[in-house]
């Protein structure tokens, strides 16, 4: 049997510095990830301050894995400011993980990991409750890529979370996987499941919570958000991105 075709290679990302901003894209025009060369670890675009809610749910993370290294901007911000969390990162791509240093991402050490792998793959063979938290945010050229939204993928997700761990995913409400997705997503999960209205513009961040032990029931927070919000949370776009915003202040200045 004859050997299937190759895939095309993807275009190389295009990295841009214009004034105080460095930018990441994958396609001309669409922006990945955003730096401000005299603030790296900041966090410029609105769904990557959005994601960082999950500290709503699971305040002290002792481990996050993020799907995605990008520009490093979640990366960056949680070495930073969550210094009890160890961190790994899967990015498939050698040569966005080649960025690392135009985007002021930190080398390896204990706390942070930066691996070249298939997320899919990782997840698929990683232990149960092997994380506090899950940052999934891969895309490939057409969109939410199949291997990162299927019904195995998000099982997988759900073992590899401790109980009580919280899975973030990024997805946009326009693309023609976005229900599907978001339906899979929910059963996964046993509907335990919210996100903030507006929050990110056409970027929904999901935030699926595995229950605790001994309880089938999500956390208060989620609760209040799914149920007592209905996934609208404060209720307006504008006032979730001030939730957003205090948030990461929060972390920012919270003891350690």
């Amino acid at each position: 049997m004859p050997a299937p075709p190759e895939l095309p290679s993807p275009p190389p990302p295009i990295v841009s510095t214009r004034g105080d901003r460095r930018t990441l894209e994958f396609t001309p025009g669409d922006i990945q990830s955003e730096m401000r060369l005299s603030r790296p670890a900041s966090l410029v675009l609105a769904y990557a301050r959005a994601m960082m809610c999950f500290a709503l749910l699971v305040p002290r993370p002792r481990h996050i894995v993020m799907v995605g290294l990008g520009g490093g901007s979640l990366a960056k911000f949680c070495h930073r400011h969550l210094a009890e969390a160890r961190i790994t990162v899967l990015e498939v791509r050698a040569d966005v993980i080649a960025l690392r240093g135009q985007f002021g991402v930190p080398p390896d050490d204990a706390r942070l990991r930066v691996l070249q792998a298939d997320a899919a793959n990782w997840l698929a063979e990683a232990p149960g409750s092997a994380c506090d938290v899950l940052l999934v945010d891969g895309f490939d050229a057409t969109g939410l890529p199949p291997g990162l939204s299927n019904a195995r993928f998000y099982a997988d997700c759900r073992r590899a979370l401790r109980p009580g761990g919280v899975l973030v995913a990024n997805m946009f409400d326009y693309d023609p996987d976005y229900v599907t997705a978001l339906q899979r997503l929910q059963a996964a999960f046993d509907g335990q499941v919210c996100w903030l209205r507006g929050i990110a513009g056409s970027n929904q961040i999901l935030f699926a919570q595995r229950p605790a032990v001994r309880s089938a029931t999500p956390g208060a927070i989620l609760r209040l958000l799914r149920d007592g919000c209905r996934n609208r949370g404060l209720g307006v776009g504008a006032l979730n991105r001030l939730l957003a915003r205090l948030v990461l202040v929060w972390l920012a200045w919270r003891p350690r």
